[in-house]
């Protein structure tokens, strides 16, 4: 897909999808529309029309759309196990208003594309099966992810009423994340994801080392970079509605996730404690990449060690401690 000169929206820039997304766009030479809400970007775009807006309202979703040629709706109200499994409403919401908002404001304002990004948490649990695309909807999705998984299934629905449903279509291309990890996600303790959690006690050397759960969850991650790869090889497609898989295609305990980091930073003498009284998610959640392999030839290039290595190097240049 050619991004020459287009007018592409990213909807909650300053996020870490977002602003790796930016990123690339921008060495594709597409003329970029950055929204930001509550925190500043991560990174500068100094060609870019940058709008500090609450896509909570529909002026301001008309006003981010106005005369763009493709959106990606990246801006999401996220967080942590702990508050996922405490007060799961608190992503409801605001991520509904967000998600229909911009969609219908991209609708009105014949916008030629659309991408959102769901997760993998819409999916009911297969254990330690690969869950496929053709599952979306097979039974509630894990009962600790029930509100959330609810919520970007509905506005999958949407994508695909807009694409196949209605008079005057609107083409959009929804993407699932396995794990996402690198540079520009959230190492904030309260918020973060568990991989950046323990990025950030590795670096910062805690002693002893806490774990929350018992090391045996299994996720599938895929470094930011592939997945971004991912994203674009989606989003170039020609079908009028996708809905995605976009993952590394192979699982990884929290233990094994731990000691490779502790290998790649040299930190051999860790005292390391897993406390199961603390709030975890589901056991284990694998993902099927094959459509992406098969429709746009996807396959993730960086391997675990080296993407923690990567994302490590750029924490501490960014000395965010």
């Amino acid at each position: 897909m050619d991004y020459l000169g287009k007018k592409v929206l990213v909807a909650g820039a300053a996020g870490f999808i977002g602003t790796n997304l930016a990123a690339r766009l921008a060495t594709l030479g597409a003329r970029l529309r950055l929204t930001i809400h509550d925190k500043p970007l991560q990174m500068a775009f100094p060609e870019a029309e940058v709008l500090k807006l609450d896509l909570r309202s529909a002026e301001d979703c008309a006003s981010a759309v106005e005369g763009i040629d493709y959106v990606f709706i990246c801006s999401a109200h996220t967080s942590g196990a702990a508050v996922i499994r405490t007060t799961p409403l608190a992503h409801i919401t605001p991520n509904v208003l967000i998600n229909t908002l911009v969609l219908d404001a991209a609708h009105r304002a014949g916008v030629s594309k659309l991408c959102f990004i769901s997760t993998g948490a819409i999916y009911p649990d297969t254990g330690t099966r690969p869950v496929a695309e053709t599952e979306a909807m097979n039974g509630d999705p894990h009962d600790v992810y029930f509100a959330a998984g609810w919520m970007k299934r509905y506005a999958e629905i949407l994508c695909r009423t807009y694409s196949e449903k209605i008079a005057s279509p609107m083409r959009t291309v929804v993407v699932r994340p396995s794990n996402i990890y690198g540079p520009y996600d959230k190492f904030d303790f309260a918020v973060s994801h568990v991989t950046a959690a323990l990025l950030r006690r590795v670096v910062e050397r805690h002693t002893p080392f806490e774990v929350w759960g018992t090391g045996s969850d299994i996720r599938d991650l895929i470094y930011i970079d592939d997945f971004i790869d991912g994203l674009i090889g989606a989003f170039a497609t020609n079908l009028p509605y996708l809905a995605v898989n976009i993952c590394a295609g192979r699982g990884h305990s929290v233990r094994q996730v731990l000691q490779t980091l502790l290998e790649v930073d040299g930190f051999s003498d860790a005292d390391v404690r897993f406390d199961p009284s603390q709030p975890s998610t589901i056991p284990a959640r694998l993902m099927d990449g094959g459509l992406a392999r098969t429709l746009f030839g996807f396959e993730p290039k960086v391997p675990l060690a080296d993407g923690l290595r990567r994302t490590i190097a750029w924490y501490r240049s960014r000395q965010i401690l």
